[in-house]
């Protein structure tokens, strides 16, 4: 049975996203906080901040240089987390706007052709907010540049309150560290459009961050967080709750241990449901109607990680590889349900290993699970070294969008197939069940 969440995205997901604050630009998305001379962070400088946090270059070639004076700020890593003093969760509050509404010059890097806002490129706002969120919280005054190199480690899940982000209306990212580790972060952000006179919730977003040496090689120690009130220590153990999922889950997984009994069984009637009946054989398999076979529904993908697309760490920028991972589910789940799909949450994407300049990145798109309107989508990339010609898998994303329509049943054919069904189907169970 479906949340009444769900059940408030299917409502939302009928409403075109086309639709605009007021057309034009209208006074209506121009928010009040966002008036010419007011004195807040605009997204356009999120990056910039980091690069000075870093002392990172915009130069290609002096970006190297810059990269090896850090090796010199070691020494200015705490030897131990005790060694650094607590903060509180207000001292790494960060609001960021993104003015839409006020300024039309910026509109066009996040339209679609269809008049809609590009999602690929609010993942990538969301990335260097939860950066620079993170460097907040561990801030230093007596520093000149941070020691701390701090990358993603996990999106643990973007959960949207409404498929609706208007073109021509402003939008307002809040967010805070709520929980640490010796060495990792959990930054929560929230995303708010305004309109008809008030910012409305558009999305929640969970990211896990880990601190790094200058060098990128170990991990760092980050200050311990002081909870203040009531409030703040719900935070902190949803933090910690969050932290035994994680690793409920890993232990859990499909590539470490059997499927349960039950998932057993939904494996066995998936392959029963699929024999021919005129044949005695366990070969000869017939696709059921309103159905597709799983080796049917994948798109694929290639990108050369230029220079431009770098972090402040000479690294391909992770909100990078977001978009590009999400327009190609994106674009998979559009193919396979014959409509434009609208997104319901981003769960549990993994940064397993940096993406270097000048890699070949290859992108797999899977639709791996399908409920009525619903559509679970995969994709994993990886690195490929045509010297060596080996492959190496930096990420792993999971996306579930609804369409307008029912969709087919997706079936796996062999037994590696069925192994992401089910891993589908886990994922979109977490999605429904929160």
């Amino acid at each position: 049975m479906l949340s009444p969440r769900f059940l408030l995205l299917r409502s939302a997901a009928s409403l075109t996203t086309r639709s605009l604050c007021a057309g034009g630009v209208s006074k209506q998305g121009r928010a009040p906080d966002m008036v010419e001379g007011n004195p807040l962070l605009h997204v356009s400088n999120v990056r910039n901040r980091l690069r000075e946090i870093v002392g990172a270059s915009t130069n290609w070639s002096d970006h190297q240089q810059a990269m090896a004076e850090r090796v010199s700020l070691s020494s200015m890593l705490a030897k131990s987390q005790n060694d650094l003093p607590a903060k509180r969760m207000k001292d790494s509050y960060l609001e960021v706007h993104l003015p839409l509404g006020s300024e039309p010059q910026l509109r066009e890097k996040y339209l679609t052709f269809h008049n809609t806002v590009r999602f690929g490129r609010i993942l990538e706002d969301l990335d260097s907010l939860a950066v620079l969120i993170s460097y907040s919280h561990t801030y230093n005054a007596a520093l000149k540049r941070s020691p701390l190199s701090i990358v993603t480690a996990l999106v643990d899940k973007i959960d949207m309150r409404q498929h609706i982000i208007y073109p021509d209306c402003d939008i307002k990212f809040t967010g805070h560290v709520t929980w640490v580790g010796k060495t990792s972060i959990e930054a929560k952000m929230h995303m708010s459009q305004y309109r008809d006179g008030a910012y409305a919730p558009v999305l929640d977003a969970t990211f896990v961050m880990v601190a790094r040496d200058p060098e990128n090689k170990r991990a760092a120690f980050v200050n311990p967080l002081k909870p203040e009130g009531p409030e703040d220590e719900k935070l902190l153990q949803e933090g910690e709750a969050n932290k035994s999922r994680r690793v409920d889950l890993s232990t859990a997984s499909l590539l470490k241990v059997a499927p349960t009994d039950e998932e057993r069984k939904i494996v066995h009637s998936l392959f029963l449901n699929t024999l021919d009946t005129k044949t005695v054989s366990f070969r000869s398999r017939v696709l059921p109607p309103n159905s597709v076979w799983m080796e049917d529904a994948k798109l694929k993908g290639l990108e050369i990680c230029h220079p431009q697309e770098r972090n402040i760490f000479n690294r391909i920028f992770g909100g990078f590889l977001m978009r590009k991972a999400y327009e190609l589910g994106w674009a998979n789940a559009c193919s396979f349900g014959g409509c434009r799909p609208s997104l319901v949450a981003v769960d549990d994407i993994l940064f397993q290993k940096p993406v270097e300049i000048g890699s070949l990145l290859l992108l797999s798109s899977q639709v791996c699970y399908t409920q009525g309107k619903y559509i679970q989508v995969r994709v994993h990339s990886e690195v490929f070294d045509p010297l060596s010609r080996q492959h190496n898998t930096t990420n792993v994303f999971h996306f579930t969008f609804t369409s307008d329509r029912d969709v087919p049943n997706i079936i796996p054919n062999t037994y590696g197939e069925s192994m992401l069904y089910l891993d589908g189907k886990r994922h979109f169970n977490q999605t429904v069940e929160n």
